[in-house]
């Protein structure tokens, strides 16, 4: 099970991706959602700062924990049990007197952005939000696509999709059993965090000077009042002390952490035994060994079946985005970490005749798909990649 803290920025954030810096007065951009290996870091090195670890000798591989916190952190390079298993940008407003079991979940307000079988048309100044739907080709039409069907968008007229939208708790309900999406479920992201640009100037590491002509400038993110991030942890229980604070993202900035209680949004489960039909979410992005390709998934008469050790299905078509690269700073080691292909978070993956036990699948979106292939290491497994969401898909 997972133990859920909300981490509240006390200033602008660092979220740097792997860009880096090109000429003089570059422009250092901002991710945004950033990568969950952001909170994995940060919750990581508060629990070993809140049990007195010294995280620098910890770092070295030295063998200072035992017992619980050994289990769930384990070393350096072979990391324990811990793993961040939700990740996302959500509303909070603590109530006077709470205490960190008392909270009630109606407190908590989760946003996602629009997955990718969503798309939302303007009509004057109403937004319409709309299915993709899988549909076979003519056969005249000849694509490149690797799946017999493609996600296909049905409208009376053409219009221009509309960008920067975010679904809130009830938009994620309503997708996660396909129901039908409206206005009311759409957040626009400018009302949750804005860009903060901060100009700098290149030091000279050894005479401790500025460089002449260097400036360059750096995109922080303000968030909102109240907006912060939703972190599950798994693998840690009572681990992380309930209220507190941390650093997070580039530069260290602090940010309040508390426990709160919050229970996961869930699809109609009955309703996908029935049909044996679902969709799969990508929460965080995916790293998997074959490209787009979910772990598990082989070639078969000219579709791809996905099998794991406790279900199978048929995979019907896919949306993903263009893959990003995900990378990283490896502390303990001093080096960067490997650069590896990522499918970006919010592709979906429209699935059939689904065989095996819903629990199976129910378990997939507890322990991610990690669960069933540890490509490319238990070091990203712990920084919570590869987390899903597993949706409805009436007939």
């Amino acid at each position: 099970m997972s133990e859920f803290h909300f981490l509240q920025p006390l200033d602008v954030l660092y979220l740097r991706g792997n860009r880096l810096f090109g000429d003089s007065s570059a422009t250092g951009e901002a991710i945004m959602p950033p990568w969950p290996s952001m909170a994995a870091g940060a919750i990581r090195s508060q629990i070993l700062a809140s049990l007195d670890v010294d995280s620098g000798q910890f770092a070295q591989g030295k063998a200072l924990i035992t017992g619980a916190l050994a289990q769930s952190l384990g070393t350096p390079d072979q990391p324990g049990d811990f793993r961040v298993s939700h990740f996302l940008l959500a509303k909070y407003q603590a109530s006077l007197g709470a205490t960190p079991t008392s909270r009630p979940t109606e407190q908590v307000e989760v946003y996602l952005p629009l997955p990718a079988d969503v798309v939302v048309l303007a009509d004057n100044s109403n937004k319409q939000p709309h299915y993709l739907q899988p549909h076979p080709l003519p056969a005249a039409i000849q694509t490149s696509a690797h799946c017999p069907q493609i996600p296909v968008l049905r409208t009376a007229k053409q219009a221009k999709p509309e960008a920067g939208l975010w679904l809130n708790s009830a938009g994620i309900q309503a997708w996660l059993n396909s129901q039908a999406i409206d206005a009311s479920h759409l957040v626009e992201s400018k009302s949750l965090w804005k860009i903060d640009s901060r100009l700098g100037i290149a030091l000279d590491a050894q005479g401790r000077t500025t460089d002449d002509g260097q400036l360059y400038t750096v995109e922080t993110v303000a968030l909102a009042e109240d907006i912060g991030f939703l972190t599950g942890i798994a693998g840690a229980e009572n681990l992380l002390p309930a209220n507190g604070v941390l650093r997070l993202g580039g530069d260290g900035r602090g940010a309040q952490h508390s426990q709160i209680v919050w229970q996961p949004p869930q699809p109609d489960w009955e309703l996908i035994a029935q049909t044996k039909r679902f969709r799969l979410l990508l929460t965080t992005p995916g790293l998997f060994e074959q490209g787009w390709l979910l772990p598990g998934m082989t070639a078969e008469n000219g579709g791809y079946l996905w099998k794991t050790p406790d279900i199978s299905a048929h995979l019907v078509t896919a949306s993903t985005a263009r893959a990003e690269t995900i990378s990283g700073w490896d502390i303990a080691s001093n080096q960067p970490k490997p650069a590896l292909k990522a499918v970006s978070s919010g592709s979906v993956y429209w699935f059939n005749q689904f065989e095996g036990d819903i629990s199976a699948l129910q378990k997939l979106v507890e322990h991610s798909l990690f669960h069933i292939d540890a490509y490319p290491d238990q070091k990203r497994c712990a920084e919570g990649f590869n987390n899903i969401m597993i949706a409805a898909w009436p007939l």
